[in-house]
């Protein structure tokens, strides 16, 4: 099968779902109590960063599909959130919306046509951007292409990757081959993109291996986030880095009940890797661990609200 036959088009004119007027903006009030394990949490943040410890943030594409990419910037630049990781999506929507202004076309109506995904400046630029930075990491890579490239970015004070990387916070970004659509790009080249998010890899474990004292939070990554996580953890464990009294926090939509008991292969939460990965096994000798059934639209704007507003 011959790729570099595969036709793309420009995403200039392309119909979205989100543009930057769907952005929530910063003093949007949030009408909910947070529940006493939610301030527990924000007080574990407040605990970490007062003690120079880290809070590392892994979130999945939604985020930013859900117009919260404002909320994320702030607490990166009023120094809550210390490291920002995420999976490809992340990387591609945050890209998007800075050059483009919009982002997350409609697949029902190109999936058919094999049109889905095949956007010129999105693949070539990302893949040009991999390829030239990859050393540094994916994340990093990325943001300097913008950085590089300003003119062609309107709208780069809305992306996340941008904002960590002038302000000198890592920014990782952690794929799977075949799971983006600058894959599906011609210009594509998978060594590079592996060479990149494997640096990014090594980046991340740097972090997690200071994180006594510190928290992990994912929102709304099921698969790559707990997966990523759960492996660096072992790795700066095995390397003996103490990682003891650690927080973590999950995020999602997904009802788990009690969440700490235990559970057989026959009950699908069973399955469910952030219950595992994240809120449980990490934290099963010390610690702390929760699962916040909340949509990202309360959840981060909340997280922000008891943050930065409040001190």
């Amino acid at each position: 099968m011959d790729f570099s036959k595969i036709v793309t088009k420009s995403a200039f004119g392309r119909q979205n779902q989100v543009y930057l007027k769907d952005l929530i903006p910063l003093d949007t009030n949030i009408d909910y109590s947070p529940t006493d394990e939610f301030i527990k949490l924000i007080d574990c943040i407040r605990y970490a960063r007062n003690n120079s410890k880290p809070v590392i943030m892994f979130m999945g594409a939604h985020v930013i599909k859900c117009g919260l990419s404002l909320f994320v910037i702030d607490l990166i630049k009023q120094g809550w959130i210390t490291h920002l990781a995420g999976n490809g999506a992340v990387s591609i929507h945050d890209f998007e919306l800075a050059f483009l202004g919009a982002t997350s076309e409609d697949v029902p109506m190109a999936i058919d046509d094999g049109s889905f995904g095949m956007w010129e400046e999105t693949g070539g630029w990302m893949n040009d951007a991999i390829k030239i930075g990859k050393d540094a990491g994916y994340g990093k890579a990325v943001a300097q292409y913008i950085e590089s490239n300003i003119e062609r970015f309107p709208h780069f004070s809305m992306s996340i990757l941008h904002t960590a990387y002038k302000l000198d916070i890592p920014v990782t970004i952690h794929v799977a081959i075949g799971t983006d659509i600058i894959h599906q790009h011609p210009s594509a080249d998978f060594g590079s993109i592996g060479i990149a998010s494997g640096n990014d890899f090594y980046i991340f474990c740097e972090s997690v291996s200071d994180l006594d004292g510190g928290v992990f939070m994912n929102f709304g990554s099921a698969v790559t986030g707990p997966e990523v996580f759960l492996k660096a953890l072992s790795i700066v464990r095995n390397l003996g880095y103490a990682k003891d009294n650690i927080t973590t926090a999950n995020f999602d939509l997904k009802p788990l009940g009690d969440y700490k008991i235990n559970i057989g292969y026959e009950d699908p939460d069973y399955y469910y890797r952030p219950r595992k990965n994240i809120v449980n096994r990490p934290t099963q000798n010390s610690g702390k661990g929760w699962h916040f059934e909340l949509d990202h639209i309360i959840s981060i704007p909340l997280l922000h609200q008891l943050l930065v507003e409040r001190g």
